[in-house]
């Protein structure tokens, strides 16, 4: 029987998972709510801009301005909110968007979890770990390939002018092929416990 790679790559990574008391399940759904909140209110204001970009210069212009402008929004929602969030993948575009160990075995578990039948909207995980004597809260959700984000990250859909901006600013990129439906990445949090 053929295993995917998805499900083998989940057995990759272990884990400490720290037991909580019901005081600590409260900080923990408060952590959950807030994530969820961040991420929201991120994906609003990187949606906004990026269709701003497109609307004064389609994709090209999305592509540049997704480059000089998405990591200060990014940074500007965590430290408003005191938490640490970004965005990240198993086909990043940028490397510096790679997935640590948590993330990538995380991101193959939503795609288990996908290809089972559950709706990519709601695919979230969180848990306590423990890093260095240290506990800190994790929690990703996935992000949702829609319609729009072909134009710069589907396949042979991608128009050249917008292959050579993605080349000149991306190097490195591997953020293609997607199709809607696909789970593009995932929205990241961290944060420590006190």
């Amino acid at each position: 029987m053929k295993t995917s790679a998805a499900v083998r790559g989940v057995a990759l990574l272990t884990v400490v998972v720290i037991p909580l008391n019901a005081a600590a399940d409260q900080s923990v759904e408060q952590r959950v709510a807030q994530s969820r909140a961040t991420a929201q209110s991120l994906m609003q204001a990187l949606k906004s801009e990026l269709q701003g970009a497109m609307q004064a210069g389609g994709p090209v212009n999305a592509v540049a301005v997704c480059q000089t402008r998405a990591g200060g929004i990014t940074e500007g929602q965590a430290t408003a909110d005191g938490l640490r969030i970004r965005r990240t993948s198993l086909k990043v575009r940028n490397p510096a968007n790679a997935p640590d160990a948590w993330e990538e075995s995380v991101l193959r578990r939503l795609e288990i979890r996908k290809v089972a039948g559950e709706d990519i909207k709601t695919l979230e995980y969180h848990e306590v770990t423990e890093v260095d004597g240290n506990k800190i809260f994790r929690w990703m959700k996935a992000i949702p390939t829609a319609e729009v984000c072909l134009a710069c990250h589907g396949g042979d859909s991608v128009a050249p002018d917008v292959e050579a901006e993605l080349a000149a600013l991306y190097p490195q990129d591997q953020a293609r092929g997607f199709a809607v439906g696909d789970i593009r990445g995932a929205f990241s949090v961290k944060q420590a416990v006190d």
